[in-house]
């Protein structure tokens, strides 16, 4: 009779035995001890609490971004720009980051709590630092003052090319006029008792100003702001090199005209600082563009070979008065410059703005060269974006 076989149940399947076959000992479960189960349900209330109070501290918190009883209308003065199209998520960062409310985050969120996200107007404000939510809402609800106007003077432009911008701007009176001579501002204090005019003088930036003021209002803020701003300016290593104040404002008129990436503004001034010590012409051909107050057309070889007071090709040393205005950064390159050796500069072709620097005729040539086949072969138009 044949014999059945029988699978043996493995070792590790087999409960409450070990693996000889002998009951598995239980290990003995210890006791509470007293007093155990109490520290232990004493544990659990203070995590409950300290959540509660975490909780508590966030709501009241929140309440508080929300009511703000202890904000006002904000003190001093801050100028912001809402541009159009512009959401409540970009208006609450540009309030925070001009200090005129704490927290965009808050400030977006009582906008969409009090439903007034679809009531914030765009335009330019003068508002406060510190402004509780609820006012700032309700000035951007309101919109900007209809009888305000912005006047937008650019960087280095000349005072016939500011004038010209201002034809429909809202103010009365004649810029030209009012940019000659100024009872705020003493020329010889910047050295400048041979200026013609304010040239150069005329900070650019963007102004407010009431519809219907005066052209001299203007002028008379242009005048602060050149004050308040070129009084950061070191001019120290610029007088060591017998420079005066308004030949800082004349070199700085220049490198604003010449150059259009920030990182040259210093590289250009130690053009002209260089060729000044070395008595060589500075051939800026912007000199005798705003002379003939032409930024548009080729010059041509006749008017670049007259014999004119802002020819810096055929004369030596500076213009003899500002070729535009300046704004900060170029006076500051122009106080004090890059030191390199370079005394030619070239624009690069198929860069946007950018210029090929060198120290001598030879380089210079060579990049002259590059730029002009560039040039020919896009028909004589510019070759910026190749």
């Amino acid at each position: 009779m044949a014999s059945r076989a029988v699978t043996p149940t493995p070792a590790a399947e087999a409960p409450e035995a070990d693996r000889l076959g002998r009951p598995a000992r239980r290990r003995p479960v210890r006791p509470p001890r007293p007093g155990e189960h109490r520290r232990a349900r004493g544990r659990g209330r203070l995590a409950a609490l300290a959540a509660a109070c975490v909780l508590v501290v966030l709501v009241i918190y929140g309440a508080l971004s929300y009511l703000q009883p202890f904000a006002g209308e904000g003190e001093g003065s801050v100028r912001v720009t809402i541009p159009r199209g512009a959401g409540v998520g970009e208006i609450a960062d540009i309030l925070d980051e001009n200090g005129v409310v704490s927290s965009a985050l808050f400030f977006n969120a009582r906008a969409t709590l009090g439903g007034r996200r679809g009531d914030l107007k765009p335009g330019s404000y003068t508002l406060k630092e510190g402004m509780s939510y609820a006012a700032a809402l309700d000035v951007l609800a309101v919109g900007p003052p209809r009888n305000i106007v912005n006047v937008s003077v650019i960087e280095g432009q000349g005072r016939r090319e500011i004038a010209a911008s201002l034809k429909d701007a809202g103010l009365e009176g004649d810029y030209l006029e009012a940019t000659r001579r100024s009872p705020r501002l003493n020329l010889a204090r910047y050295d400048a008792q041979s200026a013609r005019d304010l040239e150069g003088f005329l900070f650019p930036a963007t102004y407010e100003l009431r519809r219907g003021a005066s052209m001299r209002t203007l002028v008379d803020k242009q005048l602060e702001a050149f004050k308040r701003q070129f009084a950061q300016v070191d001019l120290g290593f610029a007088r060591r090199k017998n420079l005066t104040a308004y030949d800082v404002l004349i070199i700085a008129s220049m490198v604003e005209r010449e150059a259009q990436l920030d990182d040259e503004r210093p590289k250009i001034a130690s053009v002209i600082y260089n060729r000044l010590s070395r008595g060589e012409p500075l051939g800026i051909d912007a000199t005798t563009r705003f002379e003939t107050n032409d930024f548009s057309k080729p010059l041509t070889a006749s008017v670049l070979a007259r014999d004119t007071p802002y020819n810096t090709r055929t004369n030596q040393g500076l213009p003899p008065g500002p070729i535009g205005n300046p704004g900060i950064e170029s006076m500051k390159a122009a106080a004090r410059p890059a030191e390199t050796g370079f005394l030619f500069y070239v624009r690069k072709p198929c860069v946007q703005g950018e210029h090929a620097f060198s120290e001598t005729l030879e380089e210079f040539e060579a990049d002259a060269a590059r730029y002009n086949a560039e040039r020919e072969r896009l028909g004589g138009r510019s070759p910026e974006d190749c």
